[in-house]
């Protein structure tokens, strides 16, 4: 499970983003931004949210 209420407080306390600007990252950028490790988030995980959170 991918704990997004501390990344977001991460990215607003720490970075300064906005929700809105949190939730348009890429996952490129935000690994840029919090100096996370390539496998963190693989493409299974990144499409398995996908389908929890299709877009509209």
């Amino acid at each position: 499970m991918i704990p997004w209420p501390g990344l977001l407080r991460l990215a607003a306390l720490r970075f300064g983003l906005a929700p809105d600007a949190f939730w348009r990252l890429s996952l490129v950028e935000w690994r840029a931004l919090a100096d996370e490790p390539a496998d963190t988030l693989n493409r299974a995980g990144l499409e398995a949210l996908a389908r929890a959170w299709p877009d509209r």
